[in-house]
């Protein structure tokens, strides 16, 4: 172990001394950054550069058309997207292993289908949907390699290369891969994901395909958090060694697979008119199951049908959208089109009551019919879309989603979004099957989800400020309902879904500004959150901040970039959502509030070319602010770690 972490540590400072001797540039830390990047060919007298591609030649394209470019900069956000997931996580608050889930601080992260979905909504974080494929068009091969230590022994590596093969055509292929023992007893971690994309055009753009295939696995040990919350408070040996911590569950494993096809592809019918009908397909199947394995039963989830627990959920979705749409450069595009959505939910057994006959089902299955419009326009600095959804067949299912953005110019921006949806429930709701005795139900009565969300968003020169106002009827949720069977039975976890039949008002403000001053900043995120419910349902801290000071600075001839700095989080105290992990999902409590403690990280990062390192010391206050930091009211958040990480940028 000792040898191997000399070797990491001798390539990683390898690009730092090789780097800092040849370049003599200065990089520009800027997403805009116009860097050249050639290839040349060697001679005997001299090096020649055959082609010279700017970085704005580097196109990162989403679904929805977005297009951004290839971003080397060594930034405060780049330092924010560090991790795991790969994207800024404020308001989301991590469970003590690297790989485990997440716990929601900001309720206006949350996204809505109206299509009902399979659930197990906890083990989904890091799983890539529809919309988190990007796709690619680039002058020249691009290799975007990620690494980050993780707790104890293993590592996260993520590596995706992408290439045209000619102008029309680009292929990429990625794969992350995860393991870590974690600090914990029963917590390992070890995920994959696997992604292949294509985007293909005719040189005329009439035709215009994008497909992606997918396969992804999650398998966490779960052990349920620790028992004796006293014993980790205290802060003495030996139970700051954290594997001496007695955890509910010794032997219980957790494991989310799917694998998706996907394809969107357009046809344009005119060949020289560009206002013209352009008919379009989207498919999209995908299959999934959830799988809970313990070898032995435990008390905590109370009588169990059998000596060993192996639960198995099964789902699998076949999406068909076909659409047409006149498309005119003067007023947008307006498209009308149908969707079927064709799924099955299903376990292989049947639950029977004591007189024998069934009460718990093994299948939901379904095709719901629907038939929409959308209407999008971008032109000058105007950018907007409207949708309108309904159902053709029996179920009742609507969608309403307008949203508008106005563009000043760079810094100044203003985008507003109003939703109003009718939202079918998600599966795990509806039916669950277990060899836990209690955690068997099918409920046929739940109502529909009626979801109003209003959003407005002003990005200008001098911060940046987003408030959002959700309105929640008919909302479902898991509970505890053990208290409520047995007073007594404490340690028992008996979760049940259930609806809320009264209205949420959920209510979010935030805001973001940098200041700057000589080679220091001080970047700031503040959200503010009011929720007004007759009950505990919808929790939040009503405060959530972060602020960054750091200091940035060129040496070796503004070779070498370096930013260092301290980061501070702080979110208030609440009622904060427990994990279950014989369901993987969060239930609500309201008998322990968390937080109302600081996260302070020190960091130090650098940026050779396109090679950038990064170091942390994360929540190294641990040791002298108190043990009472939990991420839910039994499993503690993370102590004081060392971890460092690299992204390395080839463009060959």
């Amino acid at each position: 172990m000792y040898k191997n972490s000399i070797l990491i540590w001798l390539l990683l400072l390898l690009p730092l001394v090789t780097f800092s001797q040849v370049l003599k540039k200065n990089d520009d830390q800027t997403a805009k950054d116009k860097t050249k990047v050639s290839r040349s060919n060697d001679t005997k007298s001299a090096t020649v550069s055959d082609s010279i591609a700017t970085i704005d030649m580097y196109k990162i394209i989403s679904i929805e058309k977005d297009t951004m470019y290839v971003d080397t900069a060594l930034t405060i956000q780049s330092e924010y997207a560090e991790n795991y997931l790969r994207k800024d996580i404020f308001g989301l608050l991590p469970l003590n292993n690297i790989g485990q889930t997440y716990n929601t601080l900001d309720y206006g992260m949350e996204s809505y289908s109206p299509f009902p979905e399979f659930g197990f909504k906890a083990k989904h974080f890091a799983y890539m949907q529809v919309e988190d494929i990007n796709y690619y068009n680039v002058a020249t091969p691009f290799t975007d390699l990620f690494y980050r230590s993780v707790l104890e022994q293993g590592q996260i590596m993520d590596a995706s290369i992408t290439l045209n093969t000619s102008e029309n055509l680009n292929f990429a292929i990625g794969y992350k891969g995860l393991r870590s023992i974690g600090k914990y007893i029963n917590s390992i971690s070890s995920n994959g994901n696997f992604r292949f994309i294509t985007s293909y055009n005719t040189t005329d753009r009439r035709y215009k395909i994008k497909l992606h295939i997918t396969a992804q696995d999650f398998s966490n040990q779960e052990n349920g958090g620790i028992v004796n919350i006293e014993n980790f408070e205290s802060g003495k040996a030996p139970f700051t060694q954290r594997e001496r911590l007695e955890v509910y569950l010794n032997d219980a494993t957790s494991l989310l697979k799917g694998n998706r096809y996907f394809v969107d592809h357009t046809f344009r019918l005119s060949k020289d008119n560009p206002n013209s009908i352009v008919l379009h397909h989207r498919f999209n199947y995908e299959n999934k199951f959830f799988e809970y394995t313990q070898a032995t039963p435990t008390e905590r989830f109370g009588e169990a049908f059998t000596s060993s627990i192996n639960d198995k959920t099964r789902h699998n979705k076949m999406y068909n959208l076909l659409g047409a749409a006149y498309s005119n450069e003067t007023f947008g595009d307006i498209e009308f089109y149908i969707e079927d959505y064709n799924y099955n939910y299903y376990y292989n057994s049947l639950v029977l009551g004591n007189d024998g006959n069934v009460t718990i089902p093994n299948s939901l299955s379904d095709r719901i019919n629907t038939y929409g419009a959308r209407y999008s326009y971008q032109k000058n600095k105007w950018k907007g879309s409207i949708l309108l959804s309904n159902s053709i067949s029996d179920q009742s299912l609507a969608n309403i989603d307008i949203s508008a953005k106005y563009t000043f110019d760079d810094k100044n921006i203003i985008s507003l979004r109003y939703q109003n949806m009718n939202k079918l429930p998600d599966l795990n709701y509806r039916l669950y099957q277990s060899d836990y005795e209690k955690y068997n139900w099918y409920n046929e009565n739940f109502k529909n989800e009626k979801i109003n969300n209003f959003e407005v968003e002003a990005r200008t020169k001098w911060a940046t400020v987003s408030a959002q106002y959700t309105v929640l009827k008919d909302h479902l949720y898991f509970m505890d309902d053990a208290l409520n069977l047995n007073p007594d039975a404490t340690p028992a976890l008996l979760v049940v879904p259930d609806q809320y039949d009264n209205t949420i008002n959920y209510l979010s403000i935030k805001a973001n500004k940098e200041f700057k001053f000589w080679k220091l900043a001080l970047d700031n995120t503040v959200l503010y959150q009011q929720v007004d419910q007759q009950e505990n349902i919808l929790n939040v801290p009503e405060f959530v901040t972060r602020n960054t000071l750091y200091f940035s600075d060129h040496y070796f001839k503004k070779a070498l970039y370096i930013q260092t700095g301290f980061t501070f989080q702080y979110f208030t105290k609440y009622y904060g959502n427990d994990y279950n992990p014989l369901i993987g999902e969060f239930y609500i409590q309201d008998s322990k509030k968390i937080g109302d403690y600081p996260l302070i990280d020190f960091f130090i990062n650098a940026k050779i070319k396109q090679f950038r390192m990064f170091l942390k010391a994360e929540h190294f206050n641990s040791g002298f602010t108190g043990y009472k930091y939990y991420s839910t009211p039994n499993q503690p958040y993370r102590d004081f770690t060392v971890r460092f990480g690299v992204i390395w940028d080839f463009f060959t």
